[in-house]
């Protein structure tokens, strides 16, 4: 595991940490083995580990007020259009993808949570859209 090197009143010794599990440590000083028990257990530094997997569920649809006539699709997060999947004029129905918006460097669907006709598309494929910014209008 790791090696070590004191020298204590001229003397040299040599430390290899063969083990180390809960408060029993196993080690070789100058050759020899020894197996020590510590009083108190070593508490080791909590270094936060980030893994993001791909998600198992769907696109969420964004949550809009479904008593309202008018529908304002806004950008959830920062970032650039990569693709629009609707034009001016389409019927989409709930749960259709409207664009794809690519945010730290992750492809994000947009998708309709209602049903209606598409109104006004306010972005183009490659422009940057700031958070809360309306993308796309429909009735």
């Amino acid at each position: 595991m790791k090696n070590f090197k004191f020298k204590i009143r001229d003397n040299n010794y040599n430390v290899k940490i063969l083990s180390h599990e809960g408060n029993k440590i196993d080690l070789e000083v100058n050759g020899t083995s020894y197996s020590v028990n510590m009083k108190e257990e070593i508490k080791k530094t909590k270094t936060p580990t980030l893994v993001r997997a791909a998600s198992k569920r769907p696109a969420e649809p964004l949550k809009v007020n479904p008593s309202s006539s008018k529908t304002k699709i806004v950008a959830p997060i920062p970032g650039v259009v990569l693709s629009l999947d609707a034009a001016v004029g389409d019927v989409i129905k709930i749960g259709d993808r409207l664009l794809v918006l690519e945010a730290m460097k992750m492809e994000n669907n947009i998708v309709s949570e209602k049903a209606g006709t598409i109104t006004a598309v306010n972005v183009k494929v490659g422009q940057q859209v700031l958070q809360n910014e309306i993308m796309i209008e429909l009735e």
